[in-house]
């Protein structure tokens, strides 16, 4: 098993450091030896021991070539040093290509899971939030309004004789009705509100915290009026009225299903009256009006 590219390294100046130290020996065993030389030169020797010069000529030939075995060894550590850095970039490159790809999958996955919470949330035909969404809505909507005394709506709307436009225009053309209607009535609705498409050709409308009952029936005339432009529809224009029913909160029911319930009940009264909107009365209720 190599060692880690700092531990090579600094076994490779460590040993770089011997070898200094042997090399700094042999020069000062060297002088040395140049000093006793010129000592017995000035005491007038003509004539040097052979073979004292000899052995030292070997000693200092030893001492080079340990040096140069020395750093040899240096050389090839540091060698080994930089070939485990260079294995180290390689795999740093390769952690942060395989990071950029971990995050992207991550991204995507996101928007995978908010275009599921989408479908799962909204009406593929209106784009409008769909019954969940909304009963969760007017849910929050109870909690707020027991916290600070609001007031609350929900406008049951039904459109009326839908069915002889998918008879007599196709359902292309219900459709494209139906988108119309939902854009309409979006344009009434302020970011605390709700639309939602309750399915077929029902609409819910959740009001938060209206000014006061006429504000609410205005809103409901408003909304009317709004959907009984014509909407060109195949070259033709048709013209589309709806009905709308009318419950308050507290004083027509204190849960999701009771408000929805009651509304209903209010529409069929207005449909049946051709009054356009009707708000919902105990006696409704009663009577099963």
């Amino acid at each position: 098993m190599t060692a880690d590219p700092p531990a090579a390294l600094e076994q490779a100046l460590e040993q770089s450091h011997g070898v200094k130290v042997k090399v700094e020996a042999c020069a000062d065993d060297l002088a040395l030896q140049n000093d006793a030389v010129q000592q017995q030169i000035d005491r007038g020797a003509t004539t040097l021991p052979a073979g004292q010069a000899l052995q030292d000529s070997q000693v200092v030939e030893a001492t080079v070539q340990e040096c140069a075995d020395d750093l040899d060894e240096v050389t090839a550590t540091l060698a080994r040093g930089i070939a485990d850095i260079k294995q180290v970039e390689v795999a740093l490159t390769r952690s942060r290509v395989a990071l950029v790809e971990a995050e992207a999958s991550l991204l995507t996955a996101q928007e995978d899971e908010r275009h599921a919470t989408m479908r799962a949330l909204h009406d593929a035909a209106t784009g409008l939030p769909n019954r969940v969404l909304f009963d969760d809505r007017v849910t929050q909507g109870i909690s707020l309004a027991e916290r600070h005394g609001w007031s609350l709506a929900v406008m049951f709307l039904d459109l009326d004789r839908f069915k002889s436009i998918n008879d007599d225009h196709g359902h292309a053309a219900g459709d494209l009705v139906l988108r119309e209607v939902a854009s309409r009535l979006s344009q009434h609705a302020r970011d605390e509100d709700t639309i939602c498409r309750g399915g077929g050709d029902e609409f819910l409308y959740l009001l938060v915290n209206p000014k006061s009952r006429a504000d609410v029936e205005r809103k409901a005339l408003a909304v009317l009026s709004d959907i009984a432009q014509a909407i060109k529809v195949g070259g033709r224009d048709l013209v589309i009225r709806a009905s709308i029913g009318v419950a308050l909160y507290p004083r027509d029911g204190t849960t999701v299903d009771q408000l929805v319930r009651n509304a209903d009940t209010a529409m069929y009264r207005a449909k049946n009256g051709g009054c356009g909107y009707v708000l919902f009365s105990p006696a409704q209720a009663t009577s099963g009006a």
